[in-house]
Order: C-alpha cells, then sequence, then structure tokens
C-alpha cells in the first residue's frame, strides 16, 4: 500500500473473481511458511458472513494480520496468538468480558468532557505553529491521549506507545527506524509494570478493574493485561489516527463537502470518514471446516482475506462509492472488522475522537489546507500515512 489503495484492481475483482486465489512468493509467507496463498473475498456480501461465522472460520488458527515480515518465523507469529483479537470463542468471550468493562457506553461517556477539551487543545496547538504534520500535530494526538487517559498511562509517556505502535506496525516499511520484536517487549515490560502496581495499589480506574475482574474467578493476568494494551496502543491509536488523516485529506480536496461539513455538522460524517479511510485494509481468517465461500469451495486450513477496503467500496451496497458524501446513511462499512464477535471493542470510542477532532478543527482551524501529498506507510494491512504537511490557518 506505499503507493496507493489499488481500487481500480479491486472493483476488477469484485467484478470478475469476487472470491480468488491470492498466490504468495516466498517473500510473502512470512509467519506462514506452510501456506502457499489465501483467497480474497472483495465483496462485502462474503466479508460480512465469513465475518460473522465462527463455526466455520477462526482467528486463532493463524491469527488476522495477513502478512508480516519476510524474516517473521512461524514461531514467532504464534506468539501473537495471545492478542484478544486472535482469540476464537470460548477463551475470546471470557476475555472480552474482561476488557470489554473499559468501553461501556458509561465509561466512553465518562470520556467526553475531558476529550473534548483535548482535542481543542490539541488543534489550538497545531494552528499556534502555523503549519506542520498533521498526523504527528493533530491525528495521533487525540487517540494516544484517550489511551492515556481510559487506562491511567502518564501522559508524558503517551510518545513512548506512539514511538512503540509506530516499530510495530512499520515492518514492511524500511524509512522506518525501529526493531517490531524489541518494540514489542518494551510495550509488553511497560504495561506488566501498570498492572502490578495496580494489583499492589488499587485506584478507581480502569487498569484496577481490568486486573481485579472477577470473571471465571479471575481478572486478566499480567500478561493478558500487556496483550491489551498492546492492542490498544495499536488498534485505537494506528487506526484512528489514520482515519483522521485520511478523512482530514478528503476534506481538504473537496472544499464542498469541507463547507457543509462546517455549517451542519451531520453524525452521518463520523461513519463515511471511517469508510472512506478504511484504516485496516484487510484481516483474514482461516477454515476450520471444507466449506463453500460466495460459491467457490475452500478447503480446511486454508486462509481467506477479508478485504475491507474492496467491500467498503462495494457499489452493490454503497452508491456512489467513491464520492466522499458525509450525508451518506445508511453506511454499512465493514471497517470495524464486521458485526461479529470480533466487531472492534473500541468502535464507540474510536467515533467519538473523530467527532471532536473534526468538530474543534472546524472551529479553530476552519481554513486549513495541504501544502503536499501524504506519505504513506509501506504496509501490506493498514492505509497509513506518516506525514500529511498542511498549514492550519
Amino acid at each position: 500500500m506505499r503507493e496507493r489503495v489499488p481500487h481500480e484492481e479491486l472493483l476488477a475483482l469484485r467484478r470478475t473473481a469476487p472470491v480468488s486465489w491470492v498466490a504468495q512468493d516466498e517473500a510473502a509467507r512470512g509467519g506462514f511458511p506452510d501456506h502457499e496463498g489465501f483467497w480474497a473475498l472483495s465483496k462485502h456480501a462474503e466479508v460480512a458472513a465469513v465475518s460473522k461465522d465462527q463455526t466455520n472460520f477462526s482467528t486463532q488458527e493463524n491469527g488476522v494480520i495477513i502478512r508480516f515480515a519476510p524474516e517473521m518465523t512461524k514461531e514467532e507469529r504464534e506468539q501473537t496468538g495471545f492478542l484478544l483479537i486472535n482469540h476464537d470463542a470460548p477463551d475470546h468471550t471470557k476475555l472480552r468480558q474482561i476488557v470489554s468493562r473499559a468501553f461501556t457506553p458509561r465509561a466512553i461517556n465518562a470520556l467526553h468532557d475531558g476529550l473534548e477539551e483535548r482535542a481543542r487543545t490539541i488543534v489550538a496547538e497545531a494552528v499556534a505553529k502555523g503549519e506542520g504534520n498533521f498526523v504527528e500535530d493533530v491525528a495521533a494526538e487525540l487517540p494516544l491521549q484517550a489511551i492515556a487517559d481510559l487506562l491511567g498511562v502518564p501522559q508524558e509517556d503517551r510518545g513512548k506507545l506512539f514511538e512503540w505502535s509506530n516499530q510495530m506496525m512499520s515492518y514492511d516499511d524500511p524509512e522506518v527506524e525501529g526493531d517490531q520484536m524489541i518494540a514489542f517487549m518494551e510495550i509488553l515490560a511497560y504495561s506488566m509494570a501498570l498492572a502490578d502496581e495496580r494489583r499492589k495499589n488499587p485506584a478507581d480506574d480502569i487498569i484496577t478493574k481490568l486486573v481485579t475482574a472477577d470473571v471465571d474467578g479471575r481478572g486478566l493476568t499480567d500478561d493478558e493485561f500487556g496483550f491489551f494494551l498492546i492492542l490498544l496502543a495499536v488498534a485505537g491509536n494506528e487506526t484512528t489516527r489514520n482515519a483522521i488523516t485520511w478523512g482530514m485529506h478528503a476534506f481538504m480536496h473537496d472544499p464542498a463537502a469541507w463547507e457543509l461539513y462546517r455549517r451542519e455538522r451531520p453524525a452521518t460524517a463520523v461513519d463515511e470518514i471511517i469508510r472512506w479511510a478504511t484504516p485496516v485494509t484487510v484481516f483474514q481468517r482461516t477454515a476450520l471446516n471444507d466449506v463453500e465461500v460466495g460459491g467457490v469451495p475452500v478447503k480446511k486450513g486454508d486462509r481467506v482475506g477479508l478485504l475491507y477496503a474492496s467491500a467498503n467500496f462495494d457499489e452493490d451496497v454503497f452508491e456512489d462509492p467513491h464520492t466522499f458524501n458525509i450525508m451518506r446513511d445508511p453506511n454499512p462499512h465493514q471497517a470495524f472488522g464486521g458485526h461479529g464477535a470480533h466487531y472492534c471493542i473500541g468502535a464507540n470510542l474510536a467515533k467519538l475522537e473523530v467527532d471532536l477532532i473534526f468538530k474543534a478543527i472546524a472551529d479553530l482551524a476552519p481554513d486549513i489546507r495541504p501544502l503536499g501529498d501524504p506519505v504513506r506507510l509501506r504496509s501490506g494491512w493498514l492505509n497509513g500515512v506518516k506525514e500529511l504537511r498542511v498549514a492550519y490557518r
């Protein structure tokens, strides 16, 4: 995804081979040496159906990430199985029940006023600079501060989360410095120390609730909390900041849409921004049984790629999908991983962050304009942006 999202090629797949086999050469099989490729699902209907089908498809079998660095071993890839997103029921159900305490409507609503103030401060500070990299100045800041607020991570440590998550997700991009496994171990050690501290000195915060929760007689272990923080730092930081960046990019290149948003602030804008960005372009499942998908036989053990970046632009579901339409309603996008058991647990927090930051930009930086093209992250599954130079006034 270094140059662009391949929308023309995805359209051709939807029209000619909505369930198609993608053969991978050896360099593309990092972590999956026993697999020669995967099935690509490009239509909204198949992506949605497989997302909900826990009987025939597993996340635990091979995890959800479809591509790793070429040097990734099978054993290293299997270590990612500790992440909640890579669990199947019943373990997934139990762990999700514990961590969902951090994302109840009450918990998210309690963050609203604080995050609104933070969003306005972030944008005001960017405006005071005059110009800069929108990704670091604005898009990344609110998700990082939200994670810190939610979990009780000291705000001065949010920069560490930013660097660690960047290094963990940038293994395909030679321009990003750092080692994925070192970053993984550093954030794991940091989060375990947080969990241990709360066990010794309980507080009225989410960390304490998570590590002392009584589900089947236990809360999260130190390592489970560590993997949860990794998931939140990556999923809650990388994805939301990329949605905000691509949304701003779309607005800056569509003055009429920006004027409409500034004037009316439609509630529908948030989901259109997220659909348009589709920060995670693809996740995978592994077939547990011989099964048919879209009339194509898929064998037990085969990997299946859920191409969200294609499903979210499916003409059979979205009218004029390549138009950025902030009034679009309904908007059944798949950007939060479909609507099955693995629907993004932080979706409501992400939507709140997107809503608050764009309202702040509309109020405080209405004349924001681009100073260059976005510099994309080279990635096999993230629609990431490293830099978007803008003038804030």
